[in-house]
């Protein structure tokens, strides 16, 4: 990518953030993103109802409130019924409209794999946006929904257990970023990020690089999807997960007793998970209390963040 140096641009690609940010006016910033992958659910409305949470949840992590929406549609004419497609877009549209959010129009093409996703816009007042790129020595991680959807989604493609055994993580999945973001903003906390397809170690490597500092992470404190550490040990594991984990094996270290398992689900991709927030210490209970007023029991601090010993490097115990 070329580096621009606009003042408008407040930030851009460079710091891996969840969306970009364009300053409008002295007041006012629009936050863009966009985001679309291939089902991960059978159910049609299931699937568009978790693209859309999951192309919203950038916005949310930026501390922005969402505006509008375009859908981006990738379909195989004459595989599938268009019927089915319309399932999915109205999944779509009933999340956006949770969001408070119009879905303006999009664009579709003939792909021989179904795609969908969107093109999400915000907005935010300059001075408030959260980013990746301020957490800070002492702060404390907490991270507001569990992980695993990654190795669930995979385990149900190989028939390793029924999409009624998935109900908790598409629950999880159709749920918006926005009490969490509400939290967040009234409590204040130096960084944030969602947690998608990086996995839960990806994520918050790049907010380490880009803030400057390191972290220590409890494993035992991360949430996890029932389970999901026991499909993880039977080998059902993503792609995606095993490229997570090998782009950052010179920067993860693990503690000798930790099981594998554990270590897979670390580095899980996920879809549409919560949000990973770097909180000043003295805040953390005010932050995990505002959670809890907003809908997110499962929230838990799950680590710090250190000086050492290099930018980005991640100690799991």
């Amino acid at each position: 990518m070329p580096t621009l140096t606009d003042p408008r641009i407040l930030v851009d690609a460079s710091t891996r953030d969840d969306a970009a940010v364009y300053r409008l006016a002295p007041d006012r910033a629009l936050v863009a993103t966009v985001d679309f992958f291939t089902p991960i659910v059978d159910d049609a409305y299931d699937f568009g109802r978790i693209a859309a949470a999951n192309a919203l949840s950038d916005v949310y992590a930026m501390g922005a409130t969402p505006l509008l929406a375009l859908n981006l549609v990738g379909w195989p004419r004459g595989k599938l019924p268009l019927d089915l497609l319309g399932e999915v877009l109205r999944g779509g549209q009933e999340i956006a409209q949770q969001a408070g959010a119009f879905v303006l129009g999009g664009h579709s093409v003939d792909d021989p794999e179904p795609k969908y996703g969107m093109v999400a816009i915000g907005e935010v007042h300059p001075d408030r946006i959260v980013t990746l790129a301020r957490a800070r020595a002492g702060d404390v991680l907490v991270l507001t929904k569990p992980i695993g959807t990654g190795v669930l989604t995979t385990a149900l493609k190989r028939d390793l257990l029924t999409a009624a055994d998935l109900t908790a993580a598409v629950a999880s999945m159709t749920t918006l970023n926005a009490g969490a973001a509400r939290a967040m903003l009234a409590v204040g906390v130096h960084a944030a990020t969602d947690v998608t397809g990086f996995g839960l170690l990806g994520h918050l490597h790049n907010m380490l690089v880009a803030s400057g500092v390191a972290a220590e992470v409890d494993a035992a404190a991360v949430p996890l999807f029932p389970g999901a550490a026991d499909l993880a040990a039977r080998g059902a594991v993503p792609g995606g997960t095993q490229r997570n984990r090998d782009a950052l094996a010179a920067d993860v270290s693990f503690a000798p007793g930790l099981d594998e398992a554990m270590r897979v689900l670390l580095h899980d991709a996920q879809t549409s998970g919560g949000l990973l927030l770097a909180v000043p210490a003295e805040r953390v209970d005010a932050l995990l209390a505002a959670l809890k007023k907003e809908g997110t029991p499962t929230a838990a601090r799950i680590g710090r963040v250190t000086s050492g010993p290099r930018p980005g490097a991640i100690q799991v115990h």
